[in-house]
């Protein structure tokens, strides 16, 4: 008989979470503030329908959240699209899938302190951006350092002040829009100028907007009753913060109309100032820099949490990305090594980081929804919804694909190359796709 591998060097993740604490994780990590951060670019791309892009971008996202909850619920560990898919569909593909997220996870956290600097140095020019963009590293690793009680608390607090602020710009643009005797009731934010195909090319950006519903799954092994709370969790993230993206981007598309601005990147700015004054435009920038914080808090716990489930699975290095903190309970080098690639944000711009991140999410969410599809195929004796295990997710896929065309063509560039290499890798790893690695295939013959 075959020795199990030991692993007393080893910490272990902690249960600690409930529901309430996963919609928190999964609603921090996708900002909801961002839908007024990047409201100007959502309504040049959509002609001025931002409302109708993010209801096609909830209603897209929706299904493949219902992919995740059901893999979640069969599969309760950490790893997220790559765990689903390598156990329902291969291993080795479950690697490439794993690889294509990792440029939305490793990335999206250098994003997030790049925003965030942006805007600070905007309005402190005095002092060096490095300054910025360092202290967000360093006070948001410590954070996560120390564990997920304590960044969970801190969320709530800097969550509570994103809504309140989401809340105040509603009201204010409703009593603009009365004041000057303007309807605050039109189709126009939903239909745009130009119809379905700029709603479309809107939602394909829009959907950046939902990256934190899928990052749940990775607190599969600290959630309390997993199987039952992540899924509900999932699916509760997508819904409301769909909810919030429609509402808040409808009402202020009725102040700012149209699909052409002189100041896109700025404009929600510019609109705070409009509806509430100086004061409100300084109070609405608080809030972004809030909630670009917040949102880094998050989305570098769920890139640690991914690196260390393929490091406990051996397709990277086990004894560096699989390692977990005996006092912590938290993979420090993973977190480390997320701080690490941030610093690159010094050197970078926003377009220039941002295009290619929603290439590894929708590929990930392609093949998550198939995975759900092959697992139904594999698992027929149980007599599964096929309504729920075929259709829906099939709706899903396609929708992710057809998202994926609508990037533009310097993102489907940088994306392929990234895969690319992955697939080196993968080549190297499995001599040719010759064998799978020993941990894969035992996981995969469990499963």
């Amino acid at each position: 008989m075959t020795a199990e591998p030991t692993h007393e060097h080893h910490g272990t993740l902690q249960k600690q979470l409930h529901l309430g604490s996963l919609i928190l994780f999964g609603l921090a990590y996708m900002t909801p503030i961002i839908v007024l951060g990047i409201f100007g670019v959502i309504a040049e791309l959509s002609d001025g329908g931002s409302a109708g892009a993010y209801l096609i971008a909830t209603v897209a996202m929706l299904f493949t959240a219902l992919s995740y909850g059901l893999m979640a619920r069969h599969f309760p560990v950490a790893g997220s699209a790559y765990t689903y898919v390598r156990k329902a569909l291969d291993s080795r593909l479950g690697f490439v899938v794993g690889w294509a997220i990792l440029l939305d996870y490793l990335f999206l956290p250098l994003v997030i302190w790049l925003i965030g600097g942006s805007y600070l140095q905007g309005q402190f020019p005095g002092v060096p951006f490095f300054v910025w963009i360092l202290a967000f590293i360093v006070i948001t690793s410590a954070l996560n350092v120390i564990g997920l009680k304590v960044a969970e608390r801190t969320n709530l607090i800097l969550m509570t002040v994103q809504l309140l602020i989401l809340a105040l710009f509603v009201i204010l643009s409703v009593a603009h829009l009365i004041h000057g005797s303007q309807s605050v009731v039109s189709t126009t934010p939903f239909v745009g100028g130009t119809g379905f195909s700029a709603l479309a090319a809107g939602a394909a950006v829009a959907a950046y907007s939902f990256l934190g519903f899928d990052a749940i799954s990775t607190l599969t092994e600290e959630t309390y009753d997993a199987q039952r709370n992540v899924p509900r969790a999932i699916v509760s993230v997508a819904l409301v913060g769909g909810a919030i993206f429609v509402v808040v981007s409808y009402f202020v598309t009725l102040v700012s109309p149209g699909g052409s601005f002189d100041n896109a990147d700025s404009l929600a700015a510019d609109i705070a100032k409009t509806i509430g004054g100086n004061l409100f435009g300084a109070i609405f920038l608080t809030g972004l820099i809030v909630g670009q914080f917040t949102s880094g808090l998050a989305a570098q716990a769920a890139v640690a949490r991914l690196l260390y489930a393929m490091g406990r699975d051996r397709v990277l290095p086990e004894r560096v990305f699989g390692w977990v903190s005996e006092r912590f309970h938290t993979p420090i080098f993973n977190i480390m090594l997320c701080g690490l690639i941030g610093v690159a944000a010094i050197f970078l711009d926003v377009t220039t980081s941002t295009s290619f991140i929603n290439f590894g999410a929708f590929t990930a969410f392609t093949l998550v929804d198939l995975a759900v599809i092959a697992y139904f195929g594999r698992r027929r004796a149980e007599r599964l919804n096929p309504w729920r295990y075929v259709l829906l997710p099939a709706v899903g896929a396609l929708i992710d694909i057809y998202l994926l065309t609508q990037l533009d063509s310097r993102a489907l560039v940088l994306g392929l190359s990234w895969l690319g290499i992955g697939i080196v890798y993968l080549l190297v790893l499995t001599r040719g796709l010759t064998k799978q690695p020993p941990e894969m295939t035992a996981i995969t013959e469990s499963a």
